[in-house]
């Protein structure tokens, strides 16, 4: 299937917020309780049921102050570290070409969380007690986007900042707007996400540099990711089926030890009975 993508467009972004309300109504996700820090950003950061931000940035060109505003969430990047550290197949590319989440499969082991270069994943403590936990980001709406609907914070975008489509149709519009920008004197608007890790699901046109955002100007795989997957998860497998088969041996010696321990009593006869 062709790979889908979201396109945001910063220079048309007003800082609204209805993405991130949107997602939150979509999935049911609760308000989270937040402190007033002199900031419209609210909440300061992604979290277990803020899966959609809106950020807030102050910057200055050539004298001239200006807000930046920038719709954040997961970006779905193909070359996932995420989807490589992650033991349970919870994170997986789907047909979409999207990193997908199965919340029922994830055990809550928190590598997605650290491999990520851009710190989207977060955990979610399921249970004190046993220290069980749960991984959450955003999906660009997985339920919506397989069932060819757009994802909910696209549907509800005011001034049509988002878009969501073919990724190849949106870097090919997000490249003309780019040039657009740049013949209206916003000389550093630039296309964000069209290379960067094999390619991002989530597309950005920025009238400033990406660090102005936020955003790592050169994201890089991490080495930890790269580890994991050479030598550290192979030998996790090996270990579990080692364990796997030693708990089998046991259990056959055991209950060879059982069987030579019976005693094998024979059945009385007639006339024993009788005396």
């Amino acid at each position: 299937m062709t790979r889908l993508a979201m396109l945001f467009d910063a220079s048309k972004c007003i800082g609204c917020k209805g993405c991130q309300v949107a997602c939150k109504q979509w999935w049911g996700l609760p308000g989270s309780e937040t402190e007033q820090t002199g900031s419209y950003e609210n909440p300061a950061d992604l979290g277990p049921n803020t899966w959609t931000r809106v950020t807030f940035h102050e910057y200055e060109e050539a004298g001239r102050t200006q807000w930046l505003f920038l719709a954040w969430g997961c970006v779905h990047c193909t070359q996932a570290a995420c989807v490589d550290v992650c033991p349970t197949a919870a994170l997986k590319h789907n047909e979409l070409g999207l990193v997908s989440f199965e919340r029922d499969l994830c055990n809550g082991c928190g590598y997605c969380t650290q491999a990520c270069p851009f710190g989207v994943p977060r955990l979610e403590m399921a249970n004190p007690l046993t220290g069980q936990a749960k991984a959450s980001k955003c999906t660009f709406c997985q339920d919506r986007a397989t069932n060819g609907l757009i994802p909910a914070c696209v549907k509800t975008c005011p001034p049509g900042a988002l878009e969501w489509g073919e990724r190849d149709a949106l870097i090919a519009k997000a490249k003309a707007r780019v040039e657009w920008l740049k013949a209206r004197g916003y000389a550093q608007a630039q296309l964000y996400g069209e290379k960067e890790l094999g390619g991002l699901g989530r597309l950005f046109v920025l009238t400033a540099p990406p660090e102005a955002y936020g955003l790592p100007a050169n994201p890089q795989y991490p080495t930890l990711a790269a580890g994991w997957q050479r030598g550290v998860q192979p030998f996790g497998y090996v270990a579990v089926g080692a364990t796997v088969l030693g708990l089998a041996i046991n259990w056959i010696a055991t209950r060879r030890a059982r069987l030579n321990n019976v005693e094998v009593i024979a059945p009385e006869s007639e006339g024993e009975k009788e005396g």
